[in-house]
Formats: C-alpha cells, structure tokens, sequence
C-alpha cells in the first residue's frame, strides 16, 4: 500500500506506551479518562449554552464544524479506508496529509488505530474482536453490558493489539512511524489551534476561551462519540442488505455526521471497497472526497465498488429488515 523510497528493512524501535510496551499504562489511562469525559461534559453543557445569550458565535460554529470535519476524514479517508483497508493508493504528500488529520481528531496513534481496526476484522463479533457489543451475550442485561464495552469500555482493556503483527507495513515506513510516535504532539496542536484562531481573529481572551469550549472540547466530544458508535450502535441495530459474517448494520441517522461511515453493513461485506454507502440516497463524503483526489492524480488504483459485486453480496428482500 505504501511505496514510500524510506521504506525500513526492520521497524524501529519505539518508544513503550507510543506504539508497544505498557509501562505506561496507568498514566495512559488516567489520560483517556479525562479526554473521554471533560468532551462529554462539555457536550452536556453545550446545549443550555447554545441558547443563552452570547454563549455561541458563528466564529465558534464555524471553527467547531471545520476542525471536526477535518479529523472526520482524517479518521475516515485516512486511518480507515487508506490505512487500514488500502482502498486506494496515495501519492506521498497525501499519505502523510491524511496521517495529520487522523491524528488531529485525537482517536489515538495511527499504527495503534490501524493494528486494533485490522483485529476488529479478522475477529468481528466474535472472541478476540478488541470492541464487539456481543461480548457479553444476546440478554438485555448483557446487551447494554456490551454497548458500553464497543462504545467505550474497551479504550480501557489491559490487554493492547501486538501492532507488529497487525500493523507491520505501517511501521516500515519512516514518515508514518514519525506522525504515530508524536502523537502527542498533534493533540496539542488540534487542541491548541481553535482558540489561537478565536484569539486572534476576535483579539479577545473572551474569543479564544469561547472557540477552544466548541472547537476544540465540544469538537474532541462530538467526534469521539459518533466514531465509537460506529463500535457499537452500528454492530447492534441498523438494516442488513449485505451479507457479511457479523451483526454490522446500516444507520442512516449516522451517516452525516460519520462522514459515511455508517453505511457499516457494506463496509464487513466489502471491507476494502472506497465507498460504503452504494445504494441510492445514501450519503457518503468520504468516498466523494476519495473521487475528487483520483481526479486530481493525488490518489490512484481506487477500489470502486463493482456493480456486480456489491449486487452479488445482496441479501434477500426478508433480511433487509434491521
């Protein structure tokens, strides 16, 4: 998938709690603690807010829908469909772009992302699957048990995905392992950048305090949440027109907002295929940016889904239902 001339022969050796070890496990979860729940109190907060006076200007709105939309896809186009799936190829300046802005959505360290989505596949809803809704069974009880799990529970698992097994072509190359190894620091620059820009633009502290409340916490919240439900809403509801080996359904009211990501039942019956909303109405961004970047000779040997294919893998009209 990747052709870069930096090519390693062997992986480098990286840092433990970047892209191996667990030595800082404790500190890694503390961590994840606090970005997983100060967003979602922001979200909380959001709304009385929203409607009180001065509490959202269009500056704010705006910085909130542009850096979501630009991790959205990083995460989509980029750490999914590119990285994980090699649903197309990508010339190296766009390699490494959409390494950036995966990165910028705060989800993580793009190998460890790459290494866990791959197990996700090989084992999806089954033993071994890292974030299954299944894991504890088909009761009520065991159900909500496993929503929790898919959607967020699993963040916190002792047990991390050897990335050099799922994750191998990822670690050869030098630009890739860069990006990963400081993710850190792409955090702090997506943290950083709406209130520097609310700052600047308004020259107020007012401005800046107000951009970095909905475009960099309400922002963070909003996208983690709408990427883990694709863990866990989308393997337990939604319609099945494909046939695929595990519970992943369609949900239509997702699929704005997960920039088509949850077009998911198309996804586990053609998991490399560029687009996954392929049926009329279906609305996917990600995939019409993927066509504008074929367009403009950024990306190449792009996997459209072939009509016979996708018509090959219908269901029958019963099994449609969700």
């Amino acid at each position: 998938m990747t052709s870069s001339p930096e090519l390693l022969e062997t992986p480098p050796d990286l840092p433990p709690g970047t892209l191996g070890g667990d030595k800082k496990r404790s500190i890694e979860q503390i961590a994840l603690l606090l970005f997983i729940t100060l967003p979602f109190i922001a979200l909380v907060a959001a709304v009385p807010l929203a409607f009180s006076w001065g509490g959202v200007s269009w500056l704010d709105l705006g910085l909130l829908v542009a850096m979501y939309y630009i991790g959205c896809h990083g995460i989509t186009i980029g750490f999914h469909r590119y990285f994980t799936h090699g649903s197309f190829k990508a010339k190296r300046p766009l390699r490494i772009a959409l390494a950036i802005m995966g990165s910028l959505a705060v989800e993580g360290p793009l190998v460890r992302w790459v290494a866990d989505h791959r197990k996700h596949h090989k084992f999806t809803d089954r033993e071994g699957d890292p974030h299954s809704p299944w894991k504890y069974g088909n009761s009520t009880r065991g159900l909500v048990r496993g929503l929790w799990h898919a959607h967020v529970g699993w963040l916190f698992d002792a047990e991390q995905t050897p990335q050099r097994q799922y994750a191998p072509d990822l670690m050869k190359d030098r630009d890739l392992v860069w990006i990963s190894r400081n993710f850190w620091a792409f955090t702090l620059l997506s943290l950083a950048i709406p209130p520097v820009l609310g700052g600047l633009i308004t020259w107020s502290w007012q401005g800046a305090a107000t951009a970095f409340f909905w475009g960099t916490i309400v922002r963070v919240g909003l996208l983690h949440h709408l990427t883990w439900s694709i863990n866990s809403i989308c393997h337990a509801v939604g319609k099945r027109p494909f046939k695929s080996r595990d519970r992943s359904g369609n949900v239509w009211w997702l699929a704005v907002l997960s920039c088509g990501e949850s077009w998911h039942n198309l996804h586990h019956a053609e998991p490399t295929s560029a687009r996954h909303g392929v049926l009329r109405g279906q609305l996917d961004s990600s995939a019409r940016l993927i066509r504008w970047f074929e367009m403009l000779g950024w990306a190449y040997d792009v996997r459209w889904p072939a009509p016979s294919r996708i018509e090959a893998r219908r269901q029958s009209a019963s099994a449609d239902a969700a």
